[in-house]
């Protein structure tokens, strides 16, 4: 079976493996305070144009979700995402456990706007009773979203000028990142997250690393105290170096974004074969993430040979589905999709 439903199945590219070989027997300060971090950060700050940024490395997306967000919100505040915002849906309430509600907007193709933003603000700050409900203290984006869909560098400015009239924080999540900056007709440039976003992180665990995502803090005041947080919420790894060795790599003459191009290629034929076949997405989009619209019993047998996630029913007969291309999917495997589709719907 070709598999499709994730994009981290897989271990890590090549040229991390032999770097994570080739240091195995080094001995280096532990905790994230070692040269192989140091030159990471370094790079990561070159590549997003931040000289000034302060770069910490975490395991995975979930721990680093929740304490980036609770590090930057008192105690009586809230989140604002997305409905469909993996804080809100897909991380076990890990937010909320901190002690932080999840503010949730109704999103358009898995994006919220500044003018949503800004209403929901303003919605609290006139409620007489306000001081009964949570206050919203920060927002938290995906880039690219949920859906695969991506902000335009316009709507971005409009969020950030939003956040910066409201003293807010915005946080971009970008677990898939490369493959959002990759994308066919994005004109958000690296530089431009890391310019518009107090905080975000790059991502490794779904862009060709073992594991691990390096946090940016392009806002520094906001990281006072940051290595306690990740320290109480159980993310400083004793071998740091092993996060720092995998970023120093994905930063070294563009590798990230070349691993997250291909994968965006490829996904692109994909779309294109269900395009032909007259299939409707349930979004549309251009990164490494497709959903088409297939009736169940075509989904019942596209299943037998591909492993495929069901992602939302459509109506009685229908349902998206979502396939996903990844640094690794073999070209050998979206060939047999597209024949299969070209064959079978």
């Amino acid at each position: 079976m070709y598999h499709f439903e994730s994009d981290y199945l897989e271990g890590c590219a090549p040229q991390i493996l032999e770097a994570l070989r080739e240091t195995n027997l080094e001995q280096t300060l532990g905790y994230g305070e070692d040269a192989h971090c140091a030159l990471a950060a370094d790079r990561i700050r070159y590549v997003f144009d931040c000289p000034g940024a302060e770069v910490h490395f975490l395991v995975g997306g979930t721990q680093t979700n929740a304490t980036v967000i609770a590090s930057l919100l008192r105690p009586h505040q809230g989140v604002l995402c997305a409905e469909s915002a993996h804080i809100n849906v897909h991380e076990t309430g890990a937010v909320e456990h901190s002690g932080h509600k999840v503010l949730a907007l109704s999103p358009r193709d898995g994006k919220i706007s500044a003018d949503q933003i800004l209403a929901a603000l303003e919605a609290h700050h006139t409620d007489f009773s306000r001081e009964h409900m949570v206050q919203p203290g920060m927002v938290y984006l995906s880039f690219p979203t949920e859906l695969g869909t991506l902000y335009t560098l316009q709507e971005l400015e409009d969020i950030r000028k939003v956040c910066t009239d409201w003293e807010l924080p915005l946080f971009i999540d970008g677990a898939r990142l490369g493959y959002g900056l990759e994308a066919s007709g994005c004109n958000v440039l690296p530089r431009d997250i890391a310019r518009l976003a107090d905080v975000f992180y790059v991502g490794g665990t779904k862009q060709g690393a073992l594991f691990g995502e390096a946090v940016v803090f392009s806002n520094p005041a906001l990281a006072e105290d940051f290595r306690y947080c990740i320290k109480q919420n159980g993310g400083m790894l004793a071998k740091g170096r092993l996060l720092g060795i995998q970023f120093e790599v994905l930063m070294n003459e563009g590798l990230y974004f070349k691993l997250a191009r291909r994968a965006d290629r490829l996904a692109d034929r994909i779309r294109e074969a269900f395009r032909r076949k007259g299939v409707e997405f349930l979004v549309e989009n251009t990164t490494n993430q497709i959903f088409p619209v297939l009736e169940i019993d075509a989904i019942d047998r596209l299943s037998v040979e591909f492993g495929v996630e069901r992602w939302q029913t459509v109506d009685e007969t229908r349902a998206a589905v979502r396939f996903c291309t990844s640094w690794a999917t073999a070209e050998s495997a979206v060939e047999a999709l597209e024949s299969y589709i070209h064959n079978n719907l």
